[in-house]
């Protein structure tokens, strides 16, 4: 829909249309005609005004970026004035009775209150405001030097000139504020933001659909390289597009340390280093059918994907813990090979793991969809759970054995070098030292 408004409302000429679907839940960031929120910051504002420009330009050329706009509008006149010090230095006019003069004129200063029997009212120096929006209105100005005076008078206006306390021994000069200042005329922003104390601007920006958030935060990365900003620049995401990148941040770590806490589990369940890895084995099995799932149907990895992923870790391992513990304890009972130990366990769980695992399937079909309100942001999480399973589950019924058949092997033999060595061996391990000697 909004694509489709998008199309159409672009084409109305000399009118710039933003078109934006609110979430529903507003994290942080500011109001802006965009989603997604960029942020520029620095001590020098006409660098922060140069590099802003250039950024939103450059932005606005990626693929995938729509709305691209800065909430820096440099459009509004005005007026900079250049103090000749030099000469103010010469006359005696410090910097800070030229900013006192001009403050009094275009200011709205207040320098007394006059006081009633019932109320009070305040006294405003200003020159008159219809001059107030003249430039030329500065030449009619004077400064007294060298005393700390102010505005001495303003010809043809109803501004009187001010009395200030001179020494005796200096006589009052009245100074053309013109002769001391240079009028620079331009544009410059109306207002300028400030995040954390400094400067900031915003560049707002949408996404088409086929570009996920992370994919733009990369490229917006890249362009940051390329074009070699300055030291002084800082540069931020804010709102959804910062709670991404923070979230992204640790999903890596947080992946890792969910099969570790796992392999510890496992390990202490069953009193092995080698079988904990046997029952992990298929997890990379599943993770390729996550990621064939979501490219097969174009999607990208967000963190509902990743979320998905670390599900497949607790559910992937649930069909060869079952495979495995029936084997280990055939062994242990029976004294049977490994071998006919885990094709037993094949044929026993092999319904238990199909059923379990097509519960699994059906139960995140309706997710993988898309069905219901924000369902098209929570179809990855069911992909990734759909494709896992299903990969996983054809290779975990053929792999899983034969990697139980070697690891066996591989600890029975380090077993025995123990036991011939004279340690201890592990009683969970004696039928496999035995089987191993046969």
């Amino acid at each position: 829909v909004v694509q489709g408004l998008r199309q159409k409302l672009n084409q109305i000429p000399n009118v710039k249309v933003f078109v934006t679907n609110p979430p529903i839940i507003r994290v942080g960031g500011r109001l802006s005609n965009a989603q997604y929120q960029y942020t520029l910051q620095d001590v020098d504002l006409d660098s922060l005004q140069v590099w802003s420009d250039r950024m939103t330009t450059e932005i606005a050329k990626l693929p995938g970026f729509q709305d691209v706009v800065s909430d820096l509008k440099i459009s509004s006149p005005s007026i900079n004035v250049r103090i000749d010090r030099d000469k103010a230095s010469t006359l005696g006019i410090s910097p800070d009775l030229i900013e006192s003069a001009l403050g009094s004129a275009f200011g709205n200063r207040k320098v007394s209150t006059i006081y009633t029997s019932s109320s009070q009212h305040a006294v405003i120096l200003e020159v008159d405001p219809k001059l107030q929006a003249n430039p030329d209105t500065i030449r009619k100005l004077f400064i007294r030097a060298p005393a700390l005076g102010v505005i001495a008078s303003v010809p043809g206006t109803s501004l009187t000139g001010l009395t200030s306390t001179m020494s005796s021994n200096v006589p009052a000069r009245l100074i053309p504020l013109d002769s001391l200042v240079k009028l620079e005329q331009g544009v410059a922003s109306l207002t300028v933001s400030h995040q954390g104390q400094l400067p900031a601007v915003t560049i707002s920006f949408n996404l088409s659909p086929d570009v996920s958030l992370g994919t733009a935060i990369d490229r917006i990365r890249a362009l940051e390289r390329q074009l070699q900003m300055p030291a002084t620049m800082s540069t931020n995401f804010a709102g959804t597009a910062q709670v991404f990148e923070s979230s992204l941040r640790g999903m890596g770590l947080l992946l890792l340390m969910a099969i570790l806490v796992v392999y510890i589990i496992l390990g202490i369940l069953y009193e092995s280093f080698i079988h904990p890895l046997t029952i992990l084995s298929g997890l990379p099995a599943a993770s390729m059918g996550a990621l064939l799932t979501l490219i097969l149907f174009d999607k990208q990895l967000t963190l509902y994907a990743f979320v998905g992923i670390i599900m497949l870790v607790g559910i992937v391992k649930k069909n060869a813990i079952m495979m495995i513990d029936f084997a280990i304890s055939a062994q242990r009972e029976r004294n049977i090979r490994p071998e006919q130990a885990i094709f037993d366990a094949c044929i026993v769980r092999f319904r238990p793991i199909m059923m379990t695992t097509f519960a699994a399937l059906v139960g995140a079909i309706p997710i993988a969809m898309g069905f219901g309100q924000g369902g098209e942001a929570r179809a990855p999480l069911g992909l990734t759970v759909v494709g896992g399973l299903a990969l996983s589950q054809i290779i975990t019924l053929y792999l899983t054995p034969v990697i139980y058949i070697y690891f066996d092997r591989m600890q029975a033999y380090w077993q025995k070098d123990r036991a011939q060595a004279g340690e201890p061996v592990p009683a969970t391990a004696a039928g496999s030292v035995r089987q191993a000697a046969e």
